[in-house]
C-alpha cells in the first residue's frame, strides 16, 4: 500500500521550507503553511520567479517562534501570531487578501538580504481565501499558496524523472507538501480521492510547473532542468505537469509512515499518452 513518506511545511511563501515527521492540519492545510508572504511596494506577492535568491532563506518553526536564516545574516526570530495592529490588502495572483504587517525589523532584514524593497505580512485571522470554485467547494480555503492547500507527489515520479534527466534532483526542488512512496511512477495522475489518517483528500487538478524547480535551492542558480525534460515527456496544452494539487475534507494530523488509501481513481490528469 502507498505510504506517506515525507511532509514539508513552507511557512513563508516561496522561501525554503522544512521537513517534519508529523504535523497538524487545519482548515487551510498544514498548520502555518504559507501563512506569511513577502510583498513589494505595490503590495503584490513576491516569489522565486522574480527573486530566485528567496530560495536561500531557510525557515523553521520552533515552539512559538518562526525563525528565518540566511547566509551571512543573524537569524530573524518572529512570533507565530502577528503582533502588528496594521492590516492591509495584498494581492496573490488574482485574489485580494487581508494581511497583517510583521514590523520594520523583519522588513529591513529581508529587504537587505534580497536587495529589494519588500515587506513581510501574515494572513489576517479574518481573511478567508476561497479556492477556485472550478475545482473546489465553497468550504475549501487556503492561505497564501498559489491556489491549493496541498501539493502531492510520489517518490516514484521523481525517480522516473531523474532517470529521464540522468540527474539526481531532490524532491525539495518541486516544493510538495505530501510525498508518497510505494506506488508506480505517476500513479498519482489517476488518483481522485485518497485518505490519510482519516483525512480525505480530493485531487482535482494536476500541477502545472513554473520555472521555480529549475532553481537550485542551495545556490539560487537556475538551469534548464527539469523543465526541458518535462516539456518532452509531460507537456499538455502548452504546459508541463508534475504532481497533483489537493484539497482536504477536514482537520486532523498527518505523520510519516501512515498509509495512503486510494479511494477513487479516474483517467490520467493530464491526459498524456
Amino acid at each position: 500500500m502507498p505510504t506517506l513518506s515525507r511532509i514539508y511545511v513552507y511557512p513563508v511563501k516561496s522561501l525554503s521550507g522544512f521537513q517534519v515527521t508529523q504535523w497538524p492540519v487545519d482548515e487551510k492545510g498544514l498548520l502555518y503553511d504559507r501563512k506569511w508572504m513577502l510583498i513589494d511596494r505595490d503590495r503584490q506577492f513576491l516569489s522565486q520567479r522574480r527573486l530566485p535568491q528567496m530560495a536561500l532563506v531557510k525557515t523553521w518553526i520552533d515552539a512559538d517562534r518562526l525563525i528565518l536564516s540566511a547566509p551571512g545574516r543573524r537569524d530573524l526570530i518572529l512570533p507565530l501570531t502577528a503582533s502588528s495592529s496594521e492590516t492591509i490588502e495584498v494581492t496573490v495572483w488574482h485574489d485580494q487578501c487581508r494581511a497583517e504587517t510583521c514590523g520594520a525589523e523583519a522588513d529591513a532584514w529581508l529587504s537587505e538580504f534580497l536587495q529589494t524593497d519588500c515587506r513581510l505580512v501574515y494572513q489576517a485571522a479574518e481573511d478567508r481565501r476561497q479556492v477556485d470554485l472550478n475545482y473546489a467547494t465553497v468550504a475549501d480555503q487556503t492561505a497564501f499558496s498559489d491556489g491549493f492547500p496541498f501539493l502531492l507527489v510520489s517518490e516514484g515520479s521523481l525517480t522516473a524523472l531523474n532517470q529521464a534527466m540522468q540527474l539526481d534532483y531532490d524532491m525539495v526542488r518541486f516544493r510538495p507538501n505530501l510525498v508518497v512512496s510505494g506506488c508506480d511512477s505517476y500513479a498519482e495522475d489517476r488518483w481522485r480521492r485518497v485518505s490519510i489518517n482519516g483525512i480525505g483528500f480530493r485531487l482535482p487538478k494536476p500541477c502545472s510547473r513554473c520555472p521555480v524547480p529549475t532553481i537550485d535551492p542551495e545556490t539560487a542558480i537556475s538551469g534548464k532542468e527539469p523543465l526541458a525534460t518535462l516539456s518532452r515527456l509531460r507537456k499538455w496544452q502548452n504546459k508541463v505537469y508534475f504532481g497533483q494539487n489537493a484539497l482536504h475534507d477536514k482537520s486532523g494530523s498527518l505523520a510519516v509512515g501512515q498509509s495512503v488509501q486510494i479511494d477513487e481513481i479516474g483517467e490520467p490528469q493530464p491526459p498524456l499518452p
